[in-house]
């Protein structure tokens, strides 16, 4: 196997730490260097050559290689069973719907939330229970890790450069969460989305930071997910009154509350009351923009099905989290099928 990339010679580890930080080859914390075994080890796994094109960036043409993308999954601490989620999460990041160099370049911080749904999961031990949004696992830290370094070293996405955020949120080291399938009572995400039964897919999302919620003084799933829609309400007085891409992520506690109502009938419940009047933005210092539109009602969601919703979490605790989007419908969730091709052409003749 040929590797085009240039090589680096470093006396130790701690050399190797020091190259990478240097240049600006990390995100801040140490790596595992991308020796060629390790890197061709990925490009095996996947069946990829290292010139396959896995896309282009299309505001500024650049391309991104399987070799390249290897490199940044060594990087983060992937094993080769790990890149196959990371070639199609980057992929699903480049279709024109996800709007990627916006949501990078943007002074609004977001990262990429990505959601794992399939067998996938299981082989690679990626657990969607305790501190599901944390450092739950070996394979989501690292997938989510590995997005955020190719999009540093391949696309340049660095703070201060491309990267203009403000304040950015802790999703940009990682942001990757796997949904608990097998203790929920509702259709995995992907198969809401459109993907069959037994395919294992990912899900991703340009998403501000988590906005964590508690109720436990009901069990009554109208008042629980009240508490959900008031904080895509306050989303919505204090962010940004686009609608957009909404997740939901409902650990056990709430879910067994929930378990009557699928998550068609909680989306639709959730675009009716997560909306607010213009005027209720004079309530937290915006009055100058209200101007004469004080009337005009503001949904969170354009329809239900922009919602996603998402078994996930430990299983004790009233506990629960909306995820914003980004910049309302401007970047929209992408999901797609891993080392399958689901609504291809079959062959000719």
């Amino acid at each position: 196997m040929h590797l085009i990339s240039k090589n680096h010679a470093a006396e130790d580890i701690f050399a190797v730490q020091e190259l990478y930080h240097s240049n600006g080859w990390t995100d801040g914390l140490p790596i595992v260097p991308p020796t060629q075994q390790a890197v061709e080890a990925c490009l095996e796994w996947a069946m990829l050559p290292p010139d396959q094109l896995i896309g282009i960036e299309p505001v500024r043409a650049q391309a991104v290689t399987a070799e390249k993308l290897a490199i940044n999954a060594v990087m983060a601490g992937c094993l080769p069973m790990h890149f196959p989620v990371v070639v199609t999460a980057f992929t699903a990041m480049l279709d024109e719907k996800f709007l990627l160099h916006g949501a990078t370049a943007s002074t609004g911080g977001c990262a990429v939330f990505v959601v794992l749904n399939g067998p996938i999961r299981l082989e690679l031990g990626a657990s969607g229970g305790f501190n599901a949004l944390g450092n739950s696992d070996r394979a989501t830290a690292v997938i989510g890790r590995a997005l955020r370094l190719a999009l540093i070293n391949i696309l340049d996405v660095r703070p201060g450069e491309i990267d203009r955020s403000t304040l950015g949120h802790p999703g940009k080291f990682t942001y990757c969460v796997a949904e608990d399938e097998e203790d929920s009572p509702w259709l995995a995400l992907a198969q809401q989305r459109g993907m069959p039964p037994g395919v294992s897919a990912v899900t991703v999302m340009a998403a501000g930071a988590p906005r964590q919620i508690m109720n436990e003084w009901t069990t009554e799933p109208r008042e629980i997910l009240e508490t959900f829609a008031a904080e895509m309400r306050a989303n919505l007085r204090h962010y940004s009154l686009h609608a957009g891409n909404y997740a939901l992520i409902i650990p056990k506690q709430l879910r067994e509350h929930l378990a009557g109502w699928s998550k068609t009938e909680i989306a639709a419940l959730i675009h009716e009351r997560a909306r607010i009047p213009r005027r209720e933005w004079a309530d937290v210092g915006k009055a100058a923009v209200v101007r004469d539109r004080g009337d005009s009602i503001y949904p969170a969601l354009a329809s239900p099905e922009h919602l996603l919703i998402v078994a996930a979490g430990g299983p004790a605790g009233g506990f629960g989290a909306v995820i914003p989007p980004w910049l309302g419908p401007k970047s929209q969730a992408v999901t797609m099928a891993i080392g399958a091709c689901v609504d291809c052409e079959p062959p000719k003749g």
